[in-house]
């Protein structure tokens, strides 16, 4: 059990769960592709786009590995708290985000939540009115990358915590 101690009070935090399997270490040329395949896919993106479309997966998926990690990672490269936190209710808060940020994030959505049928015709005009062909089959392309790592993360419960912002930037 984890303990922190603030000014006066200790708080007992529930334990570490462990990884059920280090996937990288077990299958890496699998991840050696997912990481040629996630360089490829953010090239011509813009960085704080990018992080809050992998934070908005990876809120949407429940990996909290990769929450840990791209919340560090945005943060890190400027993003402000207030716009990651508001991220979870984005359609309530949209005066946070720029009009292409808007349309990334409900075409994240979109891709991401795939149990509610095919994207949307609406979701996926509006993205393509505002970003260009390549930027628009990038930034799909990345949606993609960020749900298979997401997969990864949850099913091997990759853990939360350890990561440092800039750990696996190349």
């Amino acid at each position: 059990m984890t303990t922190k101690t603030m000014t006066t009070k200790t708080t007992a935090y529930a334990p570490e769960p462990s990884v059920r399997l280090p996937w990288a270490k077990v299958a890496p040329d699998v991840y050696k592709a997912m990481v040629r395949l996630d360089a490829a896919a953010r090239q011509g993106l813009d960085p704080v786009l990018l992080e809050l479309v992998k934070i908005r997966a990876s809120q949407l998926n429940h990996c909290a590995f990769c929450l840990d990690m791209h919340t560090k990672d945005a943060l890190a490269a400027g993003e402000s708290v207030e716009r990651i936190v508001q991220l979870s209710a984005w359609e309530e808060s949209p005066h946070f985000y720029t009009e292409k940020e808007l349309a990334a994030i409900g075409l994240t959505e979109a891709v991401t939540v795939l149990t509610d049928g095919f994207v949307p015709d609406a979701v996926y005009e509006r993205a393509a009115e505002l970003f260009e062909e390549g930027e628009l089959a990038q930034l799909i392309a990345a949606i993609t990358v960020i749900n298979a790592w997401n997969r990864f993360g949850v099913a091997c419960r990759l853990v939360p915590g350890h990561y440092e912002a800039g750990q696996y930037k190349s």
